[in-house]
């Protein structure tokens, strides 16, 4: 088509626009592709468009192929004949107090997206997102401390930031600090990490692991306190081996349920130490020592070991672990039997059961039970030491008395050691002094454990033929011993029988002899009241005879 006064010139294939109101009657070159109806835009909502080719906008701005734009303007738009309609309402994005949102790629001066950079919008405030920004994490909320918490935030970038306390401070990546509440905070672009953090409550005997993200110093932080990490701090686990895992769990120590020494630690589990099963790594470790016992913790760094006396509370620092032991335990003694990190004072006792054999080869089994206890002077670290110097002081000790023992027997023949066994184990594990008397205790110079008693519980033949005979010899015995003493007690019964019918007979007699004596009296005085019956009646009868005379 020519160029003509009202019309520029066409090519075959151009669009164009004509806008009413008017009355048009199109030519015999031209086609009517549709009628466009405007788009009608209320306040709060805006149309998206993009340019199917590039043109110059009715606002005079030029648009290339595929740009996209928003238009806000309320009320009717009619769209170009390039232009064409992506969305048909976009929301308004509304912002309130307190609300915050970061948008990428926003859009620049020039109206065009800046890519990959990131715009920090907050709150109240309303706004379109335009074509090619979008929200990085969507609307938030203002971040609120209170009193007692605070954010650890990290610069990714540099920038200018205003202190708490009013300055001015150059921040570059990597840099850390803290936001301390109550406040409310909107983290800028320029940061990226963001780690929220509440004060730890410790109460009396509780208490955290804490480490220097800088410096690598680890450090125990005691209550009663409430404490806040700082920038360059953070919650340090620390790791305890499996056995002292369990052995804290079970209150101390670990076996087999026979063992009779595990019943002592029930008085020392902790439940407020694992919870679920677990412990929070990040606690302070503790351990409630029962009394007269002694716990030794060593602290790897330094290269020194302490030991805590009970009733005491054992509080790990961060480079100290217990110092667990492997007591032998059983009858007979079983090493590696009993898992613990208590070692009991005393007095106590040990029992085992020790194979002999004497110098006539008779084999036996004697069950033993020693008293011991262990002697330390506290405050000296030397002697503290010392309780821990063998890693065994139970297997050691049964060793010691049974090397004593089984010496001794072997020179000693079986019907001697049976009738003296007692006088002959006491003699081998307690020794004699100079005046030939057998010592009052043995003191073990490794660890200064005494033995003060020991007690022979049995002795029994390990071979069953000589058990079955010894049995039978005893049994006889008692039987022999039994009978004899039955027969002196009727001997004694009769003897005393015979003594009482002797001496009832003696006082039956001497009765008699005391009633006869009586009587005689009793017979002489009647004779005398007699004779001074008749006399009297006589004198009478001679008075009556004199009188009637006269």
């Amino acid at each position: 088509m020519e160029e003509t006064d009202t019309a520029p010139a066409r090519k075959a294939g151009d669009e164009w626009q004509l806008r009413g109101p008017l009355t048009y009657l199109p030519k015999p070159e031209e086609q009517v592709v549709k009628m466009v109806s405007p788009i009608i835009i209320t306040p709060g909502h805006a149309v998206r468009l993009r340019a199917r080719q590039a043109f110059t906008d009715a606002k005079g701005i030029y648009r290339c192929t595929g740009e996209e734009w928003l238009v806000r303007d309320i009320g009717a738009y009619l769209p170009d004949v390039y232009e064409e309609e992506v969305v048909n309402e976009v929301q308004l994005t509304v912002l309130s107090h307190h609300q915050y949102c970061v948008v990428v790629n926003p859009l620049g001066d020039d109206g065009r997206p800046c890519l990959g950079c990131r715009e920090l919008r907050k709150g109240p405030k309303t706004f379109f997102l335009h074509p090619g920004e979008k929200f990085e994490r969507g609307i938030q909320d203002a971040i609120i401390l209170e009193s007692d918490e605070a954010l650890l935030v990290t610069a990714q970038e540099e920038f200018d930031d205003i202190t708490e306390d009013g300055s001015k401070v150059h921040l570059t990546p990597g840099d850390r600090w803290m936001i301390h509440g109550p406040t409310d905070y909107i983290p800028r672009t320029e940061i990226g990490n963001i780690q929220r953090r509440k004060a730890t409550p410790l109460n009396e005997n509780e208490g955290i692991y804490v480490r220097n993200v800088q410096s690598g110093q680890v450090r125990a932080i005691l209550g009663p306190q409430s404490y806040l990490l700082q920038a360059a701090e953070e919650l340090y686990e620390k790791e305890l081996t499996p056995l002292a895992e369990e052995i804290l769990k079970e209150g101390g120590g670990v076996g087999d349920a026979s063992i009779r020494k595990i019943a002592y630690f029930d008085g020392a589990k902790d439940p407020s130490l694992f919870k679920g099963n677990k412990r929070d790594k990040t606690r302070v470790v503790t351990y409630r020592c029962p009394s007269n016992c002694a716990v030794q913790v060593y602290n790897y760094i330094e290269k020194t070991a302490r030991v805590v006396f009970g009733p005491d509370l054992v509080v790990l620092d961060p480079h100290e672990n217990f110092n667990v032991l492997s007591l032998s335990a059983g009858k007979p003694k079983k090493e590696n039997a009993l898992k613990t990190i208590c070692l009991m004072l005393g007095p106590n006792f040990i029992s085992d059961h020790i194979t002999v054999e004497t110098s006539d080869h008779a084999r036996l089994k004697i069950a033993v039970s020693m008293n011991n206890e262990f002697r330390v002077e506290r405050g000296n670290p030397e002697s503290e030491a010392m309780l821990f110097s063998v890693p065994d002081f139970i297997g050691f000790a049964c060793r010691e008395v049974a090397s004593k023992v089984r010496g001794k027997v072997a020179s000693i023949p079986f019907e001697q050691f049976h009738k003296h066994s007692a006088d002959i184990i006491t003699a081998a594990v307690f020794g004699k002094n100079a005046d030939g008397e057998v010592n009052k205790e043995v003191i073990f110079t490794a660890n200064n454990l005494v033995i003060t008693n020991i007690d022979i519980q049995s002795i029994e033949p390990i071979d069953h033929h000589m058990r079955d005979s010894l049995s039978k010899s005893v049994q006889m015995a008692i039987e022999i011993s039994t009978k004899s003493i039955e027969r002196s007690a009727q001997h004694e019964a009769q003897r005393t029988e015979q003594k009482a019918k002797g001496e009832l007979e003696r006082q039956k007699l001497q009765n008699e002899k005391e009633a006869e004596e009586a009587r005689k009296e009793l017979l002489e005085l009647q004779a005398v009241a007699a004779a001074v019956e008749s006399t009297g009646q006589a004198k009478a009868e001679a008075q009556y005879n004199f009188t009637m005379k006269d």
